[in-house]
């Protein structure tokens, strides 16, 4: 369904055997777990910030900034709008310079 998916990063959250069947089903997927350091203070962890920097720009959306959706199938639409204007900004913008 998403050919173009080849990683995943994900937390530790799901470092649990259901989310590593599902990869392995997909058969082209592969799960990397990205863990937290048990280092005092602040500490930037490789790859963690590219999926905040990404929840940031989708949050800026006033619709996901809260939970007001009902259902999931909602949210994915909305998130997924919220990803295609970011592009189009991004499209745009090369394409006036």
């Amino acid at each position: 369904m998403f050919p173009f998916i080849e990683r995943i990063f994900a937390d530790g959250g799901y470092a649990g055997g259901k989310m590593a069947l599902t990869v392995w089903r997909t058969g082209v997927w592969r799960l990397q777990i990205v863990k937290r350091s048990d280092a005092a203070g602040f500490e930037v962890l490789p790859k963690r910030w590219i999926v905040e920097r990404t929840f940031a720009w989708i949050s800026r959306n006033r619709r996901l900034a809260r939970d007001f959706e009902r259902y999931a199938t909602t949210v994915a639409v909305f998130v997924r709008l919220a990803m295609i204007r970011i592009m189009l900004r991004r499209l745009a913008a090369n394409a006036s310079s």
